[in-house]
């Protein structure tokens, strides 16, 4: 046991703890505070603590618990709302009411309930770490498979079906280090990867109903994103809307540092929404980190690594995982706040010289990996980081070192936010690696994606160059056809990039959908530059009805859609064609 020799802020440092190793939890002071070691120099340790320290005294113990800040992992972990060190808010409230009181423990699963477990393995059978030796139904949307824990295998001596606690042993097993017991609950260190056979390249697409996302700049199951823009553009609701309509079995939401109504708005509608393709709850599918802005400060950084645990070992199931980290710029202001007080000598603008290598560590955890275990099976981790650099300079330190490492960069517009286009994604700014990488996927529906994408995104890059002509002489200046470029890509902007998240309908878009309404919009491109470039001005266009029938087909359902889309090539083609014939 150690002693307090000095505190400041979240850090204290101990004396006589020898024996101590590298990010041991301690408990701290009376109260039995929660905080983890961070350096080590002899018998003095430095901790980082969870929570308040105001009244913590030089001279009060400091406990060892021998093991390092972990997550417990087994079933009742879909639909709870933990804090950054994995304690379950819900039962705290219970407990102590709605204030969590300093040093309060709750095991992050339930103890006492019982869950119906069903096995996968007989006596006798062989398994290897990763196996699933049983399920478990947690909700009515997740199977939760029960595995063989990294570094167990052997024969299986005993299993045990029927209601269990997580406490209990549900299969024993002999192997080269004597019987273990497999238990529906284990615990892994949150800073370490848990293990998986082998990474691969994704090639699907996680598709999220946002039309700028998932036509103009996919991400991959498996892949990184980042959501960089400054206060008043949109990130939380597009992370939000990315968490409700994500094509994922699962969703792992951490709220990293932000304020506490945006938490709020999640925590209060998320039970309420249901699931696009089965009807149930969302929550039967998600989990949800709350470390708000007003929550102790070194918890910022454990909510994150807790979060990614718990994808990761999602991910192992065989399951697609979507982490959302809103907002990795919290996480790294924690950081610098905590190198300040141990005095490390700072990097760029105040951040610890460390901050590129973690933000690495955290990203490279996301993949799609074939996992361990005998069977064929895969599973991946998508990871969403929103960052929010101070007055939207996209220079400072976090958002640099973020784009070095992830290949999904959907650049938010302070401009565009102004003029109330949402979501406020910057088309000539934001860019995705995967696009090689998901076209295979894309191919399947018959259609040219790839060819549709680059032609609508040649369009727009015209505009931007128009637009700089006209600052100069006016759009009246310009030949019809340059005319009818800028007419076309704002069709483009305003009937496909633009998306209302709180419309019943409009809120998440099919895939189906997405390239129906690309192709109409550049058939009307396509007709539109054959006019102008037959002398039909675009003020006559403009006076086409079809126009208006275009800008109505955001709101259609997917099978109404599908009965307007060729009857709306018909019109386009017919009312141009009515132009042509009037001129002649």
């Amino acid at each position: 046991m150690g002693r307090i020799v000095r505190i400041t802020g979240p850090v204290v440092l101990a004396d006589g703890m020898k024996g101590s190793e590298m990010y041991e939890l301690v408990r701290v002071g009376e109260e039995g505070l929660m905080g983890e070691i961070i350096g080590l120099q002899g018998e003095r340790a430095t901790i980082q603590v969870y929570e308040e320290t105001s009244g913590v005294r030089p001279g009060e113990k400091v406990e060892r618990t021998g093991r390092p800040l972990s997550a417990e992992l087994g079933p009742g972990l879909v639909g709870t709302i933990y804090d950054g060190v994995q304690r379950p808010l819900t039962e705290i409230s219970k407990r102590v009411g709605e204030m969590v009181k300093r040093g309060i423990y709750v095991p992050a699963l339930d103890r006492e309930r019982k869950w119906e477990f069903e096995p996968r393995v007989k006596k006798g059978a062989e398994v290897v770490e990763g196996d699933v030796v049983g399920v478990v139904r947690e909700t009515e949307l997740v199977e939760h498979r029960i595995l063989v824990p990294p570094g167990v295998g052997g024969k299986v001596v005993e299993v045990s079906e029927g209601k269990h606690t997580v406490e209990e042993t549900v299969v024993r097993v002999e192997g080269p280090r004597g019987k273990e017991e497999i238990r529906l609950m284990q615990t892994w260190p949150v800073r370490r990867p848990r293990p998986y056979k082998e990474k691969l390249d994704p090639r699907e697409p996680l598709l999220i109903g946002q039309r700028i996302a998932d036509t103009f700049f996919p991400i991959a199951k498996g892949g990184t994103g980042a959501i960089p823009g400054g206060f008043g553009t949109g990130k939380t609701v597009f992370l939000h809307q990315v968490a409700k309509w994500a094509d994922a079995d699962l969703v792992v939401y951490v709220g990293c540092g932000e304020r506490g109504n945006e938490m709020c708005d999640v925590l209060v509608h998320f039970p309420e929404l249901k699931d696009p393709r089965t009807g149930r709850p969302l929550m039967e599918r998600t989990v949800l980190i709350a470390n708000t802005s007003n929550m102790p400060v070194a918890a910022r950084e454990a909510s994150v690594y807790t979060g990614i645990t718990l994808g990761e070992y999602f991910r192992d199931m065989g399951y697609d995982v979507a982490l959302m980290a809103d907002s990795t710029s919290r996480w790294a202001e924690a950081m610098r706040e905590i190198s300040g007080r141990l005095e490390e000598m700072p990097g760029e603008e105040g951040f610890p010289a460390y901050l590129a290598s973690r933000l690495a560590e955290f990203y490279e955890r996301a993949g799609w990996v074939k996992t361990l275990g005998s069977d064929e099976r895969y599973g991946s981790l998508t990871v969403l980081g929103a960052v929010s650099p101070p007055g939207g300079d996209l220079s400072e330190p976090v958002s640099t070192n973020t784009l070095r490492i992830v290949k999904v960069f959907w650049a938010l517009d302070t401009a565009l936010a102004y003029r109330r286009h949402f979501p406020a994604i910057n088309w000539l700014t934001s860019y995705s690696l995967y696009v090689d990488g998901v076209e295979g996927w894309w191919k399947k529906s018959g259609e040219d994606w790839k060819g549709l994408r680059t032609e609508a995104m040649a369009l727009l890059q015209r505009e931007a160059e128009l637009e700089e002509i006209v600052k100069l002489i006016g759009a009246d200046a310009l030949p019809e056809p340059e005319r009818a470029v800028l007419e076309s890509a704002r069709m483009v902007r305003e009937n496909l990039l633009q998306q209302f998240a709180f419309d019943e309908v409009d809120s998440y878009c099919p895939p189906e959908k997405q390239l129906g309404m690309l192709k109409l919009m550049l058939r009307f491109y396509r007709r539109c530059m054959e006019a102008a470039r037959d002398g039909i001005s675009v003020a006559e266009v403009r006076k086409l009805p079809v126009r208006e029938e275009l800008a109505r087909m955001k709101k259609l359902p997917l099978e109404e859609f599908r009965k307007a889309e060729k009857e709306l090539e018909r019109r386009i083609d017919e009312q141009f064609e009515g132009l042509r014939r009037g001129k002649g």
